[in-house]
């Protein structure tokens, strides 16, 4: 139904976590090739969190979040 609008607090906010995770990845890009790509992983997650498009670690933290499995 169209580009989500940026003037939305919640995609401002993963905008802005989006943004801060690319930093944080050319900043360690050269010295820990292993928390580089958690800040490319954590980039997409806040991207996706904007487009819709939700992997399956996210689903995984909805229940584990929601319906406290395993306690």
């Amino acid at each position: 139904a169209g580009s989500p609008s940026l003037t939305q607090s919640r995609h401002s906010l993963h905008l802005g976590d989006c943004t801060a995770a690319l930093a944080r990845y050319g900043r360690e890009r050269r010295r820990d090739l292993g928390l580089a790509a958690e800040r490319l992983r954590l980039a997409r997650r806040h991207l996706g969190r904007i487009t819709g498009h939700v992997g399956a670690e996210d689903v995984l933290d909805i229940i584990f979040r929601d319906f406290c499995v395993g306690k």
